[in-house]
């Protein structure tokens, strides 16, 4: 389908409470974004898993090679880098990552994801876009249409990277071990935004400093002496012992931790034994540990072993095993002064009350990763609701979460603003 690309790009979002268009040439992003409807419906059908977005990442090379883009695949895994420039200027990235979860979905869409993957602890899982890069990868697609068509309003580089196994906190080290930023530029700036499943379309988050959390994944087994159930003096036992540190693990937060700090440390899983009178060997805990502050975090996980230790040596029991079982990932921290510059554009678009501020989240993005290999970043979230859906979730009693079996964005709403912004916000950092 053809678009008339001559048309407004920042289009009077009136009903965001933005001021109107500015007089320079533009992209009809309805249209766009109608456009890039089936390209979404595709990737929502066809998720895949970390390490496997072999199809995936061959489609976004495809639609980056259509828009003009000198395309490298596989690069870090399947990771994709396109790269347009157009004269001398400033080197932008702009990334979205590529990866689904294994999650079966509950949506009810025409186009649910039926796709099946083996798992790692054997048998297979359904996958599932549940937390939205479907939409990241559409929206950029639309991006790099924007861009590449509108090379009268900026001049530089732009660097387009898909980027694999987000959901593992590993791609980004992936893209950057493989020579990311020797093979190919090193930006100037790098650009990204994620859905927020609790927001409408027209809201956006854009914070300075911390907006996501280091999130830190431990494995511990508690090791006791297993035996009859009929004779529990004859054994350790797993379960109270285990159970005991599950309790004391949550005075690390309550009683150990800065108030003022924010910190969370969850048990997602605790499994034991086989059946209903026969006392285990062991017991086996997962966590997980989201902060912000570096002496927290520290403090957090160096607690986790002391309590674990003490506790197995108050029940005899031998030493436990305590292993940070995926690979740990940083804070993504906006740089201020790009914030700085952002926020006039975004205010453009959208109108002041639609820029949220508040807390950061305590979720993980290996996004951080960037910023920490020297490049000034900034993550932004998107609003991904229509107003009809989020007001009936809301009389209902419940919003589904990122994660959930049952979320999904409304995607020509929210691809409307999201190419929006991140195409103006090109437009402003390459005009150096």
């Amino acid at each position: 389908m053809s678009i008339l690309l001559s048309l407004y790009l920042l289009l009077p979002l009136t009903s965001f409470g933005g001021e109107n268009s500015l007089d320079k040439s533009f992209i009809d992003l309805q249209a766009l974004s109608q456009d890039l409807k089936p390209i979404y419906e595709q990737f929502h059908q066809n998720p895949e898993l970390s390490f496997h977005e072999e199809k995936t990442a061959a489609i976004f090379a495809t639609e980056l090679k259509k828009a003009g883009f000198q395309t490298t695949v596989s690069f870090g895994g399947w990771g994709v880098v396109g790269i347009l420039k157009n004269n001398a200027g400033p080197t932008l990235m702009l990334r979205t990552d590529l990866d689904a979860l294994p999650i079966e979905e509950e949506t009810g869409l025409a186009y649910t994801s039926k796709q099946k993957q083996s798992s790692s602890k054997g048998g297979e899982v359904g996958v599932m876009h549940a937390c939205g890069h479907d939409l990241h990868i559409t929206n950029m697609i639309g991006v790099a249409r924007a861009l590449a068509q509108n090379r009268a309003r900026w001049h530089g580089t732009v660097m387009i990277i898909g980027q694999p196994a987000e959901e593992k906190g590993a791609g980004a080290r992936l893209m950057l071990d493989a020579g990311l930023f020797k093979k190919f530029p090193k930006p100037d700036y790098a650009l990204a935004l994620h859905v927020d499943a609790s927001e409408r379309v027209g809201k956006v988050t854009l914070l300075s400093g911390p907006i996501t959390a280091n999130v830190d994944s431990v494995d511990i087994i508690m090791k006791g002496r297993g035996g009859h159930g009929a004779n529990p003096q004859q054994t350790i036992d797993p379960i109270p012992m285990t159970s005991e540190l599950v309790l004391a693990l949550q005075t690390l937060i309550s009683r150990e931790k800065d108030p003022s700090e924010p910190a969370v440390l969850t048990v997602g899983s605790f499994h034991s034994g086989s059946k209903h009178n026969i006392i285990s060997n062991s017991a086996h805990l997962q966590l997980t540990v989201r902060t912000f502050n570096k002496e927290t975090r520290e403090n957090i996980l160096e607690g986790i072993k002391r309590k674990a230790r003490a506790i197995a040596t108050s029940y005899q029991a031998p030493e436990p095993e305590i292993t940070m079982s995926e690979e740990p990932v940083p804070s993504v921290v906006n740089d201020p002064k790009l914030v700085a510059r952002l926020r006039p554009v975004f205010i453009k678009i959208l109108g002041e009350n639609n820029i949220l501020g508040g807390r950061p989240w305590m979720v993980g993005e290996d996004f951080s990763r960037y910023a920490l290999a020297g490049v000034p970043s900034v993550l932004f979230t998107l609003g991904s609701l229509s107003e009809a859906r989020l007001k009936d979730y809301q009389r209902k009693g419940h919003v589904p979460s990122l994660h959930s079996s049952t979320y999904f964005p409304s995607p020509v709403e929210a691809m409307r603003v999201g190419i929006n912004l991140m195409a103006e916000s090109a437009f402003t950092l390459l005009n150096d």
